[in-house]
């Protein structure tokens, strides 16, 4: 195996676990601990992966992880547009709770250097964030859903009933006029507990998930604080978020992104200005952009 052939290999494994051990990279790619640091030091130059004790975790775009793999998911681009839109509602050193979804997922890969007190049920974003220096690590136990990762079931909300935390983030299945909803019964158990003992509760769905239920109910509209989707959203389901007074921010969507860096003279011409009868002053619907 080349140099070249090694490192491309390396990254491949990093990118494909989040974080990897020193001793278990060296052992793989058949090399000393040495080498693999040496490495190391390339990925990390490129803004890849970054080094921590006795190991590296990933820190580039990544498409899925082994739990995530089997999913044909056609919005994994837009989910990792929400994880952004999201991280940029977490303050330094809040205490927060993240559940077991896809999306959540982008939103830890993000928060990863950041002083934050964590809980969680899920046994990929607990991997990932338990070799970062900055991060306080809180693992909720209880029966583990061999699908999702996750952790759920009587000990598992018992524990969630006796903790506090500023915000609770979670992926949900489908939302309508009527809630939130997953097709766990026992997932919805827990996610019930976990808005609960939050101050607030936010939800992350990217736009295919609007006009949809499933088989349980979470919460209804109005017991959600804060709706994070990308800017696929129909006008309809906004309607549906403004009565119900749930705070709504738009993850800007790379296609969108793309076309606006193609098109650099329009921001050149003024937009015009808003007419009175079209404005208000204040409003529960935040559709900021947010890349």
């Amino acid at each position: 195996m080349t140099t070249d052939e090694r490192r491309d290999r390396l990254r491949d494994l990093v990118k494909d676990r989040g974080f990897a051990a020193l001793g278990e990279l060296a052992s793989q790619l058949s090399v000393s601990e040495s080498t693999i640091r040496r490495d190391l030091e390339m990925l990390e130059e490129a803004g890849l992966a970054r080094r921590t004790h006795g190991g590296v975790y990933w820190t580039g775009d990544s498409d899925t992880i082994s739990v995530f793999e089997s999913r044909n998911d056609d919005f994994w681009a837009a989910k990792q547009s929400i994880g952004r839109a999201a991280s940029e509602l977490i303050a330094d050193h809040d205490t927060i709770l993240l559940d077991g979804g896809s999306t959540v997922y982008e939103l830890a890969r993000l928060i990863i250097h950041r002083p934050l007190q964590v809980v969680t049920n899920s046994l990929p974003v607990a991997h990932l964030l338990s070799t970062s220096d900055s991060i306080d690590l809180v693992m909720i136990g209880g029966c583990v859903r061999g699908r999702t990762s996750v952790t759920i079931g009587p000990l598992a909300d018992s524990q969630l009933a006796n903790i506090h935390v500023t915000t609770a983030f979670l992926s949900v299945a489908g939302v309508s006029p009527r809630g939130f909803f997953n097709s766990d019964m026992m997932l919805v158990e827990s996610e019930k507990a976990m808005l609960a003992s939050a101050e607030r509760g936010i939800v992350l769905a990217d736009h295919s998930k609007f006009g949809k239920t499933s088989l349980s109910r979470i919460c209804e509209l109005q017991q959600i604080d804060t709706v994070v989707t990308d800017d696929g959203l129909d006008s309809d389901a906004k309607a549906w978020l403004e009565s119900a007074g749930v705070q709504l921010r738009l993850a800007q969507s790379p296609l969108t992104q793309s076309s606006q860096a193609q098109s650099p003279h329009k921001s050149s011409t003024p937009a015009p200005a808003a007419s009175p009868s079209n404005s208000s002053p204040t409003h529960s619907l935040n559709n900021a952009n947010l890349s």
